[in-house]
């Protein structure tokens, strides 16, 4: 999901987040939280992107500090892209929603508060124990009837979805879990996406890494893959932001 606690005092980066979701071993999670960072900005402007400009309810804040005392809290998102995601959902007009990697929910709270009424958000994540927590907020939020969170591989759950509303039924993803199952998740959801839909990807700037051709290995490699993929990509209109640890916008014709 990539996450983060709030402060962004730790190095690491959003990205990892949402790899133990998919199963990655806590060890070299750890690793990379270790030595990764969240952003590219100088910290007194990335404080003020994150802290001092965006508006959080009360309940989004509640939920962000009980994250925070987590030993995993750099999974959290940090306000600024959930106030994005809840912006481009609206923008959108969207009804119908996929999230892939949910941690505790923040993300899922931000973008099924800006659902209409009648609007539904799909959370695909594999974690009773975290998602619990996402649960507790979203019910509290009075918004936990727009969220249906399926416990599950997100493949499994997107081709439940395509059998159930067919092609072309959804408006937006979100896309933050393990980055080498990226490219299959985002052929996914652009095949769910009606024309005009919007796909999010999360962590695509990888810290920076994808900028330098001497990193290989696995995740780095498929990020810049699906980065050049997206960019030539002719069934879609892309944009790639510098918010976070980069969010590539995926716009479909």
């Amino acid at each position: 999901m990539a996450s983060w606690i709030n402060g962004y005092t730790a190095i690491v980066p959003q990205a990892a987040a949402r790899l133990a979701c998919a199963g990655l071993p806590s060890a070299s999670i750890h690793r990379m939280l270790s030595t990764m960072s969240r952003s590219l900005l100088p910290p007194a402007v990335e404080r003020y992107v994150t802290q001092d400009i965006p508006h959080e309810t009360e309940i989004q804040k509640q939920l962000r500090a009980e994250t925070a005392r987590l030993p995993q809290a750099g999974m959290q998102i940090g306000a600024d892209q959930g106030a994005l995601l809840a912006l481009l959902a609206r923008t959108i007009g969207a009804k119908m929603a996929i999230e892939i990697g949910t941690f505790t929910g923040y993300s899922a709270l931000c973008v099924a508060t800006a659902l209409p009424a009648g609007g539904k958000l799909f959370c695909c994540d594999i974690s009773e124990e975290w998602t619990g927590i996402a649960r507790r907020y979203w019910k509290l939020a009075g918004i936990d009837d727009r969220i249906e969170l399926r416990l599950a591989p997100a493949l499994k759950t997107l081709a439940e979805l395509r059998a159930k509303h067919g092609e072309g039924t959804f408006d937006f993803a979100f896309i933050d879990a393990d980055k080498s199952a990226y490219d299959g998740y985002y052929e996914a959801c652009l095949g769910l996406l009606r024309v005009g839909g919007l796909i999010a990807i999360d962590n695509v700037l990888w810290s920076g890494t994808v900028a330098d051709p001497s990193v290989h290995d696995a995740d780095t490699d498929a990020l810049r893959a699906l980065n050049a993929k997206i960019r030539d990509d002719r069934r879609v209109d892309a944009c790639l932001l510098s918010v976070g640890d980069g969010v590539m916008l995926a716009r479909k014709r």
